[in-house]
């Protein structure tokens, strides 16, 4: 296939490009480099099974005429949890650049994943979350839903162009991404930090009182059920949760990075109210998704557990702060 992948250069995006031009799949890839410095595609400079072009994809004439003869666009580029920015850009970036995607691809008739996330069940309290289950947010003038809120228009807008126009659309719901590429600061999310401050033995900052739960999902899976759906026939016009079910505390995942570096010593933990943070601020209690339908349509399965894939992680996270100078 040709595939193009908006945000080519993020952590998902780096890692879908290695698996698809491993397959034998041509390659587009954009990204604005915002949140980027484009070492995650350096090593595939002047590879010609792929073409990467600096562009945002609030561009809609370069996003149109980039899809010309591509069977299928991979939607990732997005801004996330505005935890310590603007929930304006986040607002803008996510709305605008999805209806490009899906105007593009309504224009050269192709295939559209659309990466959302599994913020959009934000505090529903039955949990697992099954692809059906209530979009349940907080009080709407906390800023942190804006990411939530984005991703649901977007989903909305996804159903709309398949139910009006017959666009082949399927979006996926990320649950708690983590491996090597990821971006190390928060908007990696928790293990990036936390594996940054144990490396340099900083006390590791834990938002509120650490026992909110997450699952947390090794790259090679999250790549491995986006790829299963791209190549799924039967999974256009269809909600997939894509992650792990292993429900972890925040707090214990922090202990758990600081023995896989430091093994013996005791961590160091400091907590953070979340009053701290710029304008008010709301966390999720508990989040875990119920793969059955990833499980039976696509034959998706995470593989990968924490004490292997986080290992992993800590070696290239440290060989990347060895690089940058900051080990």
């Amino acid at each position: 296939m040709k595939v193009l992948i908006t945000g080519v250069a993020g952590f998902i995006g780096s890692n879908l490009l290695a698996h698809l031009l491993s397959k034998g799949h041509y390659v587009i890839g954009i990204d604005n480099l915002s949140q980027s410095d484009g070492s995650n595609i350096k090593e595939y400079e002047g590879d010609s099974r792929w073409e990467f072009h600096c562009q945002d994809v609030r561009n809609f004439e370069a996003l149109k005429k980039l899809a010309q003869g591509a069977d299928a666009i991979v939607h990732l580029a997005a801004f996330k949890i505005p935890r310590y920015g603007n929930a304006l850009d986040t607002l803008q970036i996510n709305v605008h650049g999805t209806e490009n995607v899906l105007k593009a691809a309504l224009e050269n008739r192709c295939r559209v994943i659309f990466a959302s996330t599994s913020d959009v069940y934000g505090k529903n309290p039955s949990l697992p979350f099954s692809e059906k289950s209530d979009l349940y947010l907080g009080e709407p003038s906390v800023k942190r839903w804006a990411y939530a809120v984005s991703k649901i228009f977007d989903e909305q807008v996804c159903f709309a162009y398949h139910e009006e126009y017959g666009l082949p659309v399927s979006i996926i719901r990320y649950f708690g991404g983590y491996g090597p590429k990821q971006n190390t600061t928060w908007w990696g999310g928790p293990q990036s930090v936390f594996i940054d401050c144990a490396l340099k033995g900083n006390p590791i900052p834990i938002h509120g009182d650490g026992r909110q739960t997450r699952t947390f999902t090794y790259v090679g899976d999250l790549v491995d059920g986006t790829a299963r759906v791209l190549e799924s026939e039967a999974a256009a016009g269809r909600v997939f949760n894509i992650g792990n079910t292993r429900e972890i505390m925040i707090i214990e995942l922090a202990e758990m990075i600081w023995q896989m570096i430091r093994p013996g010593e005791e961590p160091k933990i400091e907590f953070i109210s979340y009053r701290s943070f710029s304008g008010r601020y709301e966390d999720v209690r508990r989040r875990t998704p119920d793969i059955s339908l990833a499980r039976a349509l696509l034959g998706f399965e995470p593989r990968v557990a924490l004490e292997e894939g986080l290992p992993i992680t800590i070696e290239w996270q440290r060989r990347a702060a060895r690089a940058g100078g900051g080990l």
